[in-house]
């Protein structure tokens, strides 16, 4: 991949003066354009897969393929004119429209409980006017569910069920629906509007093409401005999902995925997390996970696996028992994550899938990443020789590779380097212009001038980290309000007409051209 730098953004992070409390699919070429203004030409973003009501973290979704409709611009939703919101909101929903817009955190269950109001009038006028006359709308609707039948069906019986039952997962069904009883399945793969849960099966397929269509129109759009769109791709997916329910056999349930002890866990992580049945996935040539890599590859120019190790050996744990490693032995782990990783990126194609090789990382599943091409990440702090010396990213680190200051599980480096030790701050000076006294402004622009020096093709900021503001998207093992809440500090109109912001802008936009990541 050619030199570029880019920038991470949960899509919920995004904020407009037109949305509802949280960032819409139609909102990522006005932030990319933004970005631009930095010199910035691909923008990440982390999963955005449907969650439950009650759910905020974007690695813990219902569903491995589904777009959650709490992204869908209503306001651009052909099937429901102004009049129609405004009537279905009524002047109690607008005033918490207006609060929820106006909120420095994105309150999901405020914002689901609106947009649901709306796109459920949304459906209910495309059902009786597209659907009932079959126009042409309604023609397209249904060519969208026969192409994307191999997952659609499937959750969209699913969440269908699952809202007959107030939302419990699938493990509390009556049996007929926990175990798919063939009329049921029958009914998904022939959506009609007869009966209430059928009529809920079209309306679930009715939110998902909505937002792929929005979905497929902003990345278009992003590819002209000439801005590349990167995913996420979390590793496992929960017991209750859409995933487990109708994919069983290929899911161990019996045991609870986690992480083997380290100093921080003596006795090791349990998440609570299936993990990956491989024996039952190869009998059809890990039939799930191409089709879960070939949907990233639709919605996404490129994506990131994360915690890429996982897919060569799971540590698992049943009850208390002991962890264990499957597959246990070393030569068996190298052929089970050459295997998965050739099948991910066949599905996907040569080029779009980068590695989050993170952490305590055995020595062949980097080899194996050299093998196939796969860049790893390299977060700077983090990247210490034998003597604990900070690494210089400008020698040290592959061209394969991405350079960044944080991820979502840290702290950004506008935090981070007053978290340092005195000595880490020093180590710094090594090999970037940077030191305690001068102003912050100025430290930061040195220390985003290292990084885009880097040997690495792809370069990533945190969004937060280029507007000099300090907060986390996520601090892990803490569960709160703050998590997976945090909102751009005003909308991106706001941002973009601040003189002092855009001047930071254009040090940074200077600084990306200098260190080749795009024409001067």
């Amino acid at each position: 991949m050619a030199r570029v730098s880019g920038v991470t953004i949960p899509l919920f992070s995004i904020r407009t003066r037109a949305d509802w409390g949280i960032g819409q699919i139609t909102d990522l070429p006005v932030c990319a354009e933004w970005l631009m203004h930095a010199g910035q030409r691909l923008l990440q973003v982390l999963p955005a897969n449907e969650l439950t009501d009650g759910e905020t973290s974007p690695y813990g979704a219902l569903s491995a393929f589904a777009i959650d409709p709490i992204y869908i611009n209503v306001e651009q939703v052909p099937d429901l004119d102004e009049a129609a919101r405004a009537r279905v909101l009524g002047s109690e929903g607008h005033a918490e429209l207006e609060r929820v817009r106006n909120g420095a955190r994105v309150d999901y269950r405020a914002v689901r409980a609106l947009k649901k109001r709306v796109l459920a009038e949304a459906f209910q006028r495309f059902r009786t006017t597209g659907l009932a006359r079959d126009d042409s709308r309604a023609r397209t609707f249904r060519a969208f569910i026969e192409k994307e039948s191999t997952w659609l069906c499937d959750h969209a019986l699913y969440c269908a069920l699952r809202a007959s039952h107030a939302s419990w997962g699938w493990s509390t069904w009556p049996v007929a629906e926990r175990d798919r009883d063939p009329e049921l399945v029958r009914l998904a793969s022939r959506p009609t509007d007869d009966g209430a849960l059928g009529t809920s099966v079209l309306e679930q397929m009715y939110l998902q093409w909505i937002a792929h269509e929005q979905w497929i129109w902003a990345r278009s759009r992003m590819n002209a401005l000439g801005v590349v769109l990167m995913g996420d791709m979390p590793f496992i997916v929960g017991n209750e999902s859409v995933d487990v329910w109708a994919n069983r056999n290929e899911f161990r349930t019996d045991v609870s995925l986690g992480a083997p002890p380290d100093p921080f866990s003596p006795e090791g992580q349990s998440w609570g997390l299936p993990a990956y049945d491989w024996d039952a996935m190869d009998r059809n040539d890990l039939g799930w996970i191409r089709a879960r890599s070939r949907r990233a590859a639709t919605l996404f120019d490129r994506f990131r696996i994360d915690h890429v190790v996982g897919f060569f050996r799971q540590w698992v744990r049943k009850g208390r028992e002991p962890g264990y490693f499957l597959p246990s032995s070393e030569d068996d782990q190298r052929a089970r994550g050459d295997k998965v990783l050739r099948a991910i990126i066949d599905a996907a194609g040569a080029g779009a899938v980068i590695a989050e090789d993170l952490g305590m990382i055995p020595p062949f599943v980097r080899e194996a990443m050299s093998r196939l091409n796969l860049p790893g990440y390299k977060v700077l702090p983090w990247e210490r020789d034998e003597r604990s010396a900070l690494r210089d990213p400008r020698a040290a680190f592959p061209t394969l590779s991405v350079a960044t200051f944080s991820t979502h599980d840290t702290a950004p480096i506008t935090q981070w380097w007053y978290d340092f030790a005195d000595w880490e701050r020093e180590s710094f000076t090594a090999f970037a212009d940077v030191h305690a006294n001068q102003p912050e402004d100025e430290r930061e622009l040195r220390l985003f001038e290292l990084l885009l020096s880097a040997r690495s093709d792809l370069t990533l900021f945190l969004a937060s980290e280029l507007l000099g503001d300090k907060s986390r998207i996520n601090t892990p093992g803490i569960v709160n309000d703050q998590n997976w809440t945090w909102r751009l500090p005003r909308p991106i109109e706001d941002l973009a007409g601040d003189p002092a912001l855009m001047r930071r802008f254009e040090r940074v936009r200077a600084l990306t051209a200098a260190s080749g990541r795009i024409a001067p």
